[in-house]
């Protein structure tokens, strides 16, 4: 029995060592930590220094880390780990902040102390990230959005305004946010859910293609969902782009394959016959006049329902 639990435990520590040398957390040198090496000596020093001068008139301790890769670990734990190494904030106040960058991995965070949610809740941290501090990080300018994504903290925290108010304040200024926004989600989450959207509206995009008839009123029907469903997935430029492809390729494929000797058969036998087989679907005929369609394999029915999916982004990426 002895042995067995002996074995057990080694099998656990080697599953769990990749994960533990996987996070590892750095040594607390100063306000600005700079293991990326992505900051300049003149950022660094700037950045430093109204670190400084903001503890020393409020106690609250804010530190930035940069980190090559997070090494597989999630932007969310490795910030965790670092933060309760490092203990920010003062004792019984929790009032620390850790702004975690990781360019390789294209993921950063801002982490809050329990004795500043109130102050920093989530939707403020998250506001920083989008508005001020990755549209910088997207042209590779890693000292200003660094930079000014602290401003931004020290801001709030001494009772300024929130990100999105400054930002509508400069809606003037020409640099545009575009009209819809992807939330901010990982590369595996766009994954994920893109297969869900475009398997979807995929499938009725090739059932319309092949199908005689009620083809037509399917591409009219996918319009509203080809324009906004992969919005949440790309953004509004790749979204408007899928959006072209759709309206011009589907009747260019509709047309390709309308004389094919299959699609004239198919058409043929609805009106005949009042059914046709199609890739080993059978179409038959929706009403006494032909004019409809309706898709059935072997002996069941196929038929579609509405759904709703939504998702939210954390911390942030570019």
């Amino acid at each position: 029995m002895n042995k067995t639990i002996r074995f057990a435990l080694i099998f656990v520590l080697l599953m769990a060592a990749p994960r533990v040398f996987a996070v590892d957390v750095p040594y607390l040198t100063g306000r600005v930590t700079d293991n990326a090496q992505i900051l300049s000596e003149e950022t660094r020093k700037s950045i430093n220094a109204a670190l400084k001068d903001h503890e020393d008139r409020t106690t609250n301790q804010i530190a930035v880390l940069t980190v090559p890769s997070l090494e597989g670990a999630s932007v969310e734990e490795y910030a965790n780990s670092v933060f309760s190494a490092w203990k920010l904030g003062q004792k019984g106040k929790d009032n620390g902040i850790l702004v975690l960058v990781s360019p390789k991995d294209r993921r950063l965070r801002i982490e809050v102390g329990y004795g500043l949610e109130g102050v920093m809740p989530d939707g403020v941290a998250g506001s920083i990230i989008r508005n001020v501090m990755t549209p910088h990080f997207k042209s590779g300018d890693y000292n200003r959005g660094i930079d000014e994504g602290v401003k931004a903290i020290i801001s709030v925290l001494e009772g300024g305004k929130a990100p999105e108010a400054q930002a509508s304040a400069g809606a003037g200024s020409g640099k545009s946010t575009g009209f819809l926004k992807a939330p901010d989600m990982s590369i595996p989450e766009r994954i994920l859910l893109g297969a869900f959207v475009f398997g979807i509206i995929g499938l009725f995009t090739v059932i319309g293609i092949l199908t005689p008839g009620v083809g037509w009123f399917l591409y009219f029907f996918l319009i509203p969902f080809w324009a906004m469903f992969p919005v949440v997935i790309i953004g509004s430029t790749g979204a408007l782009c899928l959006l072209g492809i759709y309206v011009v390729g589907y009747p260019a494929a509709k047309l390709l394959i309308k004389h094919t000797s299959w699609y004239d058969k198919a058409t043929r036998d609805l009106k005949t016959k009042g059914r046709a087989n199609i890739g080993g679907f059978m179409l038959t005929s929706g009403g006494s006049g032909g004019s409809g369609s309706s898709w059935s394999s072997g002996g069941g029915g196929f038929s579609g329902g509405g759904g709703c999916s939504g998702g939210g982004g954390s911390s942030g990426s570019w």
